[in-house]
């Protein structure tokens, strides 16, 4: 039951711009919810096409089993090799791979999700980057408050929970209360983790691109390095989502937006 207000776009691009303290962190903040929001709508769409070939693949596809023979951060590799690989589907948006989901995503909630997923990093910020002097930059020990910041950020706005929910639950691969509690995070004990297949895109959209300064694109493989920082579980949980949704045309994103890949 909707609640609240969905928002526009244009509504969108007006709570950022309300909610920014300089224009700095606007053009870093913005850019990723936008580019968050282009991987979303690919890896979505992805997966649509997918669930549109159900009853037409044959039982043995790689997009109904899942046995690729490569994932990402295995012997340093990227997933799902573009060429050399027998896929049943063609890649849609740039996507290859990918699994049969249970059902079609909703892909406006989806990309409406993915433009607000950080609002809440611009309460995080060390520096604004404002006086052109020093930097914007984060606040390290607290970043990982973001999320339910802007979640509550968002209802205050008169935002519907429905939208809320993918700032709050997008961090990681999925922050479970147990992770919160053995790690000792600032946040109040509980799982911060996708309720449904359209914040889990966005979850997964969310680890290809970093707000770091310059801004750039992670590959499957590199991100997958960064996640077993945080445990092999951590990692393993990355590839199995990698598995899920497939591998976005990243070179290509980045050649478009004029940003280098890690």
């Amino acid at each position: 039951m909707t609640t609240g207000t969905i928002p526009t776009f244009e509504q969108i691009d007006e709570l950022h711009r309300k909610v920014a303290p300089s224009d700095a962190a606007y053009d870093l903040i913005h850019t990723h919810c936008v580019i968050v929001a282009q991987i979303t709508r690919a890896l979505a769409h992805r997966q649509n096409a997918l669930y549109m070939r159900r009853c037409t693949l044959p039982a043995d596809a790689v997009e109904r089993t899942g046995d690729y023979t490569m994932l990402a951060g295995e012997n340093g590799n990227d997933v799902l090799p573009r060429t050399g690989h027998a896929f049943a589907v063609p890649a849609t948006d740039g996507v290859t791979g990918g699994m049969i989901p249970p059902r079609y995503l909703d892909v406006a909630l989806a990309v409406t999700g993915a433009l607000l997923h950080d609002i809440g990093t611009y309460r995080v910020l060390k520096d604004d980057g404002a006086d052109g002097r020093r930097p914007l930059s984060f606040d390290g020990p607290h970043y990982v408050q973001h999320g339910l910041i802007g979640y509550e950020l968002l209802l205050n706005e008169g935002i519907d929970e429905s939208i809320a929910q993918f700032a709050r639950n997008h961090t990681g691969v999925g922050l479970t209360r147990e992770a919160v509690e053995a790690q000792g995070l600032p946040l109040p004990p509980d799982d911060y983790v996708p309720m449904n297949l359209e914040q889990e895109v966005v979850m997964v959209a969310d680890k290809y691109h970093s707000k770091s300064v310059p801004p750039r694109f992670l590959t499957a493989a590199s991100y997958a390095r960064k996640a077993a920082r945080f445990g092999e579980k951590n990692r393993e949980e990355w590839l199995e989502l990698v598995r899920k949704y497939g591998e976005p045309d990243i070179p290509a994103m980045a050649k478009e937006h004029g940003m280098a890949v890690k």
